[in-house]
């Protein structure tokens, strides 16, 4: 065995993938989910603009 055939083998590459034929339901399915993403990310922009909701946390005794 020579040191060229040591170790691990290469993969072979996996052939690209053909670009899917969309039909209507496909192309407003993704159109819809990208609104609602959209419509998430302009809802956590709001959210980090404020501070947290609750303050308190943990609630602790006096007693130790």
């Amino acid at each position: 065995m020579s040191g060229r055939e040591g170790g691990k083998k290469k993969p072979l590459k996996a052939p690209k993938k053909d670009a899917k034929d969309l039909d209507e339901d496909d192309m407003a399915f993704k159109l819809k989910q990208k609104e609602q993403q959209k419509a998430i990310d302009a809802a956590k922009a709001n959210a980090s603009k404020k501070g947290p909701l609750v303050g308190g946390g943990i609630k602790k005794s006096g007693k130790k």
